[in-house]
């Protein structure tokens, strides 16, 4: 099955989407908190078939954190668990939350990219991956040709 990967998608640009959920694969909202040089962002993903937890697959929301005060990771959990619910899981710089409600809907993700946004003071850039649907469909359904990366070999 085709896979393919658009990237560097704002939230309001993430609205204006219609895709099928099915064949959203996995999503991420990548916030970054400026200045950029200095690397301090947040990481909220899913993967539909999982996330690699050891050697099992867990389900659900995860975020990972980079050069965040360990203090503030207590909110950023809070926030996710109160809208998605799920277990608390650390590995690294890892959090699952296992179990968590799962979101598919281009304004799910963009209504989650705005209020972490709007709550953690940051930037959010989209990353979507895509598998068994064509680049046709999905410039029919909104998504931009400058911002595809094809996925060789897939």
């Amino acid at each position: 099955m085709p896979r393919s990967r658009y990237w560097k998608i704002t939230s309001d640009e993430m609205e204006g989407f219609s895709y099928k959920e099915e064949n959203l694969l996995n999503w991420e909202i990548k916030c970054i908190r400026e200045p950029e040089d200095e690397a301090h962002f947040i990481g909220v993903f899913m993967y539909r078939n999982g996330t690699a937890y050891d050697y099992e697959s867990v389900k659900g929301i995860c975020y990972y954190h980079n050069n965040i005060d360990r203090k503030e990771l207590p909110e950023i959990t809070s926030f996710l668990q109160g809208k998605f619910g799920g277990k608390e899981m650390e590995k690294g710089e890892r959090i699952f939350l296992k179990g968590s409600q799962e979101i598919y809907s281009s304004k799910d993700i963009a209504r989650l990219a705005k209020e972490m946004e709007s709550k953690f003071n940051t930037k959010a850039i989209i990353s979507l991956e895509f598998e068994g649907i064509s680049i046709e469909q999905l410039k029919e359904d909104g998504l931009p040709d400058a911002k595809l990366l094809p996925i060789p070999g897939k």
